[in-house]
């Protein structure tokens, strides 16, 4: 393999890192759940730096590629990765896709997979929806942290469905939204509205009721469309229940 200079820019050689490690997972040298080289190692055979690989790993791990496990190793992940993420922000940049045009095709991929997750999810799938539903509720004096367990949430019944394909596609849409969410979602007003509407599919999907599952996230996703629609980046004033300590989870008899 040629050496990449060490006066190469970082994104090359980040990406160097990336097109490797993908390359190893399309020819099946790397499956799901692989534990990847030590560092030391696996630098010398890509012939750069192990501060230029934590960078790349860094970068795969934040796509959901790798799963970094501290003082264990770095391993390929089970679940559906995002390579297609930055595509499609870039095709969004360029031809100037529009909020609904997304929620548009949210509504027709992710109303059919919730139905697929009513009909397949196992005991583990509704264990962690369940989870994420009670952090929801949690979070909800923390916009923030309620928008990372709402993806959650929503790639929990992507792979509920038991379809990688649709999984991925929706991992890429829902990716892609977060990165326009993340600046708004201080001004949201409609987070325990949406917690209650997750919670509802959880039940639906959990007693395998698949016309409910559909119809309650189609119901969902036209809502949020709305209330993103209102959320503006102006300054949001901290409130007195905003200082008080971080509500207790939603315990499993509410979820019931």
């Amino acid at each position: 393999m040629p050496r990449v200079s060490q006066d190469e820019p970082d994104t090359h050689r980040t990406m160097h890192v990336v097109n490797h490690i993908r390359a190893l997972i399309e020819n099946g040298t790397l499956k799901p759940g692989d534990k990847i080289p030590p560092e030391r190692e696996f630098a010398r055979s890509l012939k750069i730096s192990r501060a230029s690989l934590r960078t790349g790993i860094g970068y795969l791990a934040a796509m959901g590629v790798m799963k970094v496990r501290h003082g264990v190793g770095t391993f390929v992940a089970d679940g559906p990765a995002e390579f297609g993420k930055t595509s499609l922000s870039l095709m969004s940049a360029l031809h100037g896709f529009q909020s609904w045009q997304m929620f548009e095709a949210r509504r027709i991929l992710e109303s059919h997979v919730a139905a697929l997750a009513a009909e397949r999810g196992k005991e583990e799938h509704h264990a962690a929806m369940a989870e994420e539903v009670a952090e929801m509720f949690a979070a909800m004096d923390n916009p923030s942290d309620y928008l990372i367990h709402d993806l959650l949430f929503h790639r929990i019944i992507s792979q509920a469905s038991g379809n990688p394909i649709l999984a991925a596609l929706i991992e890429t849409i829902t990716s892609a939204l977060y990165d326009k969410r993340r600046k708004t979602v201080e001004h949201s007003t409609d987070l325990r509205e949406s917690a209650e509407m997750h919670r509802e599919i959880y039940r639906a999907i959990r007693t395998h009721n698949r016309e409910e599952a559909q119809r309650l996230m189609e119901q969902h996703l036209n809502m949020a469309q709305i209330a993103q629609g209102m959320e503006r980046p102006t300054e949001r004033k901290a409130t007195p229940t905003q200082t008080k300590s971080k509500p207790a989870k939603a315990d499993a008899k509410t979820l019931a």
